[in-house]
């Protein structure tokens, strides 16, 4: 089935192509998802939770950008808003304090295989992980991510050098 032919059956709300649609990006997305979540279940929710506000906000995508960068920003806004809902991230932002640097690919040592990082990012404080995330994977501003995660610019340069640190110290 093409995408078109998804997009066009979930908009008719034919279950054939949501299936189609949550087969084809649930394990992207589900990775998506893991990388904010403390556990998999979390992930998991995450996910249903996504995957839903997709098939409810559909009649909303227009074909100026790829369907699939869509779908990332509905799980990496349901990823935000599942953790301020469980105040998790809240209490993690608290313990921050200010500083800044920049991350460089080159920095990361090249023989690290990509679930040794992924196992290592997950392993950072759910503050560093979820700006870590969002600048350096999801390639967000720290302008936006002050605005989605409701904290101050310098919080998220400030908890992104801070994640990079503590990732060099781990790799």
């Amino acid at each position: 089935m093409t995408e078109e032919a998804i997009l066009q059956g979930c908009l008719k709300n034919h279950a054939a192509a949501q299936k189609e649609l949550y087969n084809r990006y649930s394990p992207k997305m589900l990775a998506v998802c893991y990388r904010f979540a403390h556990s998999r279940e979390d992930a998991e929710d995450m996910l249903q939770e996504g995957f839903i506000k997709v098939f409810l906000q559909m009649h909303t995508f227009q074909s100026k950008g790829a369907f699939e960068g869509w779908i990332r920003r509905i799980m990496v806004h349901t990823c935000i808003n599942h953790l301020k809902k469980n105040k998790r991230f809240n209490e993690s932002v608290d313990l921050i304090q200010a500083s800044s640097l920049q991350i460089r690919e080159e920095n990361i040592p090249s023989i690290v295989q990509a679930k040794q990082i992924v196992d290592c990012i997950r392993m950072l404080p759910l503050g560093y992980r979820t700006v870590l995330n969002l600048y350096a994977i999801e390639g967000y501003a720290h302008r936006e991510i002050s605005v989605m995660l409701d904290i101050e610019e310098s919080t998220s340069r400030s908890q992104y050098t801070r994640a990079r640190q503590m990732l060099e110290e781990i790799l």
